[in-house]
């Protein structure tokens, strides 16, 4: 139900409690994974120790299993969730979608951008990035610690790959050739290195989309003033006149 404020102002639910437990949890997280891995792609210049640069990568992967496990939770919650969470209210997919882009588009022009209880059509677009580019990372992560320091879901089969022989796999441990086979570990860091490439340049493009989203974030709270931030803890935004999508089926 939406509440009254002060006859001008009109309270609206918008954000479902797993959609903002995902938000945080997901900042969080993030912040988390990219002070470890800035540590790590500059572990020669801090001087870190071989074991250093393991126990680096080990947290890296422990806080990226709370990242995968987060990230997944909300893909799924965007099927089952509150009419704001779901797909249809994310994807920039759609003529109904072009009509409200057209529209937001023109009322920012005109000075007088109009209210979206969901995500504005420019903030569909950019949150659809981050979610594909947090996929890229979570997947190609999950790869990178199963060859790095064989952990799981992945590092058995790349222990197993590696070795000698059945017998020696215990013996395989991150950073270490004993109990190895060198020619089947250069072909698997072979095939390690398009995910490496892949897991860097997102984290690059990632690091800048996180940018532009906060610079998004203020400007649309600066300038339309909804309650877009607080929203993400008390799940409620507020409107002077009623939100564009707010009566869609």
């Amino acid at each position: 139900m939406k509440k009254q404020m002060a006859r001008t102002l009109t309270e609206y639910p918008v954000w479902d409690r797993m959609v903002r437990w995902f938000h945080w949890i997901n900042v969080l997280s993030v912040i988390g994974l990219i002070v470890i891995g800035v540590a790590i792609m500059n572990s020669k210049a801090l001087g870190v120790t071989t074991e250093g640069k393991i126990l680096l990568k080990t947290w890296h992967v422990y806080v990226g299993y709370v990242f995968v496990i987060n990230l997944a939770v909300r893909l799924f919650w965007s099927f089952i969730g509150n009419r704001f969470s779901r797909w249809a209210a994310i994807l920039p997919l759609g003529q109904k979608y072009k009509q409200q882009r057209q529209l937001y588009l023109d009322s920012i022009n005109e000075g007088k951008p109009v209210g979206f209880a969901g995500h504005n059509p420019l903030a569909r677009l950019m949150v659809t990035l981050l979610f594909i580019l947090l996929t890229i990372q979570a997947v190609t992560g999950l790869v990178l610690g199963g060859t790095d320091v064989y952990m799981p879901p992945f590092g058995d089969s790349f222990k197993a790959w590696v070795a000698e022989s059945p017998q020696t796999e215990a013996l395989v441990q991150p950073y270490s050739k004993d109990g190895v086979n060198e020619a089947a570990y250069q072909q698997m860091r072979d095939f390690r290195s398009p995910f490496k490439e892949i897991h860097e340049i997102v984290f690059w493009v990632l690091s800048l989309a996180i940018i532009l989203h906060i610079l998004g974030v203020v400007y649309s709270e600066l300038r339309e003033r909804n309650g877009l931030v607080s929203a993400m803890f008390t799940g409620k935004k507020v409107f002077k006149d009623t939100p564009v999508d707010w009566d869609e089926d």
